[in-house]
Parts: C-alpha cells; structure tokens; sequence
C-alpha cells in the first residue's frame, strides 16, 4: 500500500470523441493521487469516478479480463502501443512506470480498418472477419485421439504454440506506418500450418485470410519489425516470412 507521500499527479491528454461521425480532440486533464500501485487502467478508472462526480461524461475504453490475456486493452500510451514496458498489455502496465509530474498522452489506435467507436474504444472486428475467412479448423470433433497418434516434430508444435499466443490486440496494426495486419495474420496462419490438423485445408486458409485482410483495407509490411517490438505476447515476424510462403505457394498450386 502506497504512502500519501508515494502518490503522483498526473496531466493526461486523452482523446474524446462521441462517436465516428463527430470530430474529436485532445482533452486535458489533472488526475492526483495516482499510486504507484495502481494499473493503468485502474488509474483511468481513478480519473472516470471524478469526472462522474462532477457530472462529466467519462472516458469510454475498452477492457475485459485485465489480465493480459484477451487483447482489449488497446491503448496507444505516449505513442507507443501498449506503453513503455516491453511485452506489456495495457492492463498490466503499472503507474509505477510513470513518475510524478509527468504529462501522459492516451490515443486509440489509428487505421482505417478500425474505426472509432467512442472516445478510446474502436471497432476491431476486422480482426474477426480475417478469422472467419480461414482462421479454424473445419473437422468433426469426434473422441479425441490419443496424443501420441499424431506425431508432431517438437520445434513445430513450439512455433505453433508461440504464435498461438497472438491475442488479437491489434498493437501489431497500430504501430505500422501501413497499418498493415500481417503480424496477426501470419501467427494466425502459422499456428495452423505448422500441425497436421491444419494441412487439408492449408492451402484455401492463406488465400482467404490474405485476400479478406487486403479487401479490408490493411496495408503492406512495412519490413520495420515496429510490429514486433510493440506486440505484448513478443510474436515473431518469421511468422510474416512463414504466412508469404505458405501465400506463394498456394497461389502457385491452387485450383481456385
């Protein structure tokens, strides 16, 4: 528990807007009594219960499990995704990372495929459309077989593993210059092309996520990595290299 003399002020610039058809701004705000202890988000929370009290609309943000784990937390902090901690969503950033005095810039993220709901909360359901276009696997789930009748080289099933841990936070998006959603797409189609299970329908699964994820208006790999270093589960972008020659391939050998 954090002493009174351990307590920060704050001065936040956040970004407010009613709705995607209005206009929004940066609004200043001066938050005291932050503990070093407090998460980020809590500390937006901190800020909303005052803003309540004075009768002012609080600020709108998305969030859920607060534990790292399901992706909503998506907030640019002082232009970097996610904040300044390595490896870090949103809801387990710490004010401890910030010092007393200091100015904090909170923006949603920036793409054209994900338009503004309100305020700090966007639409990221391109992410799921990109899913639906080939991101499973279509098999009658039937007994489950016995783990060893399906013979997977460990260094595959620890890539997929790896990639599998993609949660679909779109800080990969909001970091490129291109807004390009390559990153998710290739952890999403490596996951499954590195295991036996997703070999049948391998070849349609890059074509379609490809081309939905192009049909949405995500640009191209920039070649930068910013996808990479502002990804919270540290994906790789092998997984882009992976996902471009499972693409060349299919496109080779596809009878579409």
């Amino acid at each position: 528990m954090s002493h009174d003399t351990d307590l920060m002020t704050l001065h936040l610039k956040i970004w407010r807007q009613k709705n995607n058809k209005e206009k929004g701004e940066m609004v200043d705000y001066t938050l005291e009594k932050v503990s070093p202890d407090s998460s980020f988000l809590e500390m937006l929370d901190q800020l909303n219960e005052e803003l309540v009290a004075k009768g002012i609309d609080p600020v709108a943000f998305d969030h859920d499990c607060r534990e790292g784990i399901c992706g909503m937390c998506s907030l640019m902090i002082n232009g970097q995704a996610h904040g300044p901690e390595k490896e870090t969503t949103t809801c387990q950033l710490h004010m401890r990372s910030f010092n007393d005095g200091d100015t904090v810039v909170i923006e949603p993220w920036r793409a054209r495929a994900f338009p503004i709901h309100k305020d700090l909360m966007v639409d990221r359901s391109a992410f799921d459309k990109i899913i639906e276009a080939g991101g499973f696997v279509s098999v009658n789930t039937n007994n489950a077989q016995d783990a060893n009748s399906i013979l997977v080289p460990k260094e595959n099933a620890d890539l997929a593993m790896d990639a599998a841990a993609c949660i679909g936070c779109a800080a990969c998006v909001a970091s490129c210059k291109n807004a390009s959603a390559m990153l998710f797409v290739g952890a999403k189609v490596s996951q499954l092309a590195l295991l036996p299970q997703g070999q049948a329908e391998a070849e349609q699964r890059v074509l379609n996520m490809v081309e939905k994820m192009d049909e949405l208006g995500f640009g191209n790999c920039t070649n930068e990595a910013e996808c990479e270093a502002s990804c919270p589960k540290g994906i790789d972008i092998s997984n882009i290299a992976r996902m471009n020659r499972e693409f060349l391939k299919s496109a080779v050998t596809s009878k579409k």
